[in-house]
Formats: C-alpha cells, structure tokens, sequence
C-alpha cells in the first residue's frame, strides 16, 4: 500500500509557500528595521500588518502598523527555505509540525542565516518562519466555483510532513544541541 502512495502523482507533497513575519508592536522605527531586514533575507518587499482590534494596555488601536510579512512560492520558496533551515542548524522539533502539514519554527538572530551579513542599521533581529505544505488537488478548497473540503485520506499528517522535510531538506527532528 506504501509503495501505491509513493508512485501516486497526486500523492507527492510540495511546498505550497513560505511566509516570514516580524512582529515590531507600536514603535515604527523597529517596523522600518524589519521591513529592511525582510527585504535583505528574501530579496522581495514585504507588507506591512495593521492591527485588527483595540488592545488599550498595548497601545492599539485599529489599523496601527504592528509588523510586517512577506510570502514567496515556488522555486524562490524551495531555495530560501534550504537556508532558513540551514539557520537552525538542520535540526527541527516535532513540536514544530502541526496535524495540516505546517511547519513553523522562528530564528533567533538574522546573521545565522547563510548569505545574510550584519547590518548595524537594523541591529540583531529574530523572524518566525511557516512553511506550507500541499498536495495536488488541494485548489479545491478555495477555487470559487464548486468549493469543497479536504478529504481526510488527503489531508498532510504530522508524520507525513516530517517524512517530506526529512527527505527534502535532510533535517533531523529532535532538541538542538
């Protein structure tokens, strides 16, 4: 049955995108150091967030400026994603994984990654890195015409993406050391 799922075309997981997010709360000069920083890692201008709700003891408001991201797909995605995972030392927990074929993990410090060099404009910074997975078929969940859900036998488990990242990336699942 194993070896039917492997030579299935629309059994083969690829990554579907990746999304890198800084959180800068209320301050803009940590929001311009983060869109630089964003900018430098992956070569694309990211977004600006905006605050969603009020939040007094934080000092939000609606449509305040919070953070920022940026999404890649395809094969810019598959190459940035090969050196973020270089930053965590090839090493990722199963904490890491959700039962939908994510992968999230953050890096503390930027100049881990390779090919990033230190900017005293924008100091030391962390980012949070997701990873999504999917398989062929899964546009049916958010075409417009006759939408439909997952079905469970297709959805990514847990075990499924850690096999695919092990595979992919050569990453070991386990504590870093």
């Amino acid at each position: 049955m194993n070896e039917q799922k492997i030579r299935n075309p629309m059994r083969r997981i690829r990554i579907e995108k990746l999304t890198l997010n800084i959180g800068a709360g209320t301050s803009s000069e940590a929001l311009d150091k983060a869109m630089k920083l964003l900018r430098s890692v992956a070569g694309v201008s990211p977004v600006k967030t905006f605050a969603s709700k009020r939040i007094p003891t934080w000092g939000l408001r609606p449509g305040m400026p919070i953070g920022c991201m940026l999404t890649l797909r395809g094969g810019e995605a598959h190459e940035l994603v090969k050196r973020l995972i270089a930053a965590r030392d090839n090493t990722l927990r199963e904490s890491q994984f959700d039962n939908h074929g994510n992968v999230s993990f953050g890096i503390p410090e930027y100049i881990d990654i390779p090919g990033v060099n230190y900017d005293p404009e924008i100091g030391i910074k962390g980012l949070q890195v997701c990873i999504t997975l999917k398989r062929p078929g899964f546009r049916i969940k958010k075409r417009r015409i006759h939408r439909r859900n997952i079905p469970k036998r297709s959805i990514i488990t847990r075990e499924e993406a850690m096999a695919f990242m092990k595979e992919e990336f050569n990453i070991s699942i386990g504590e870093k050391e």
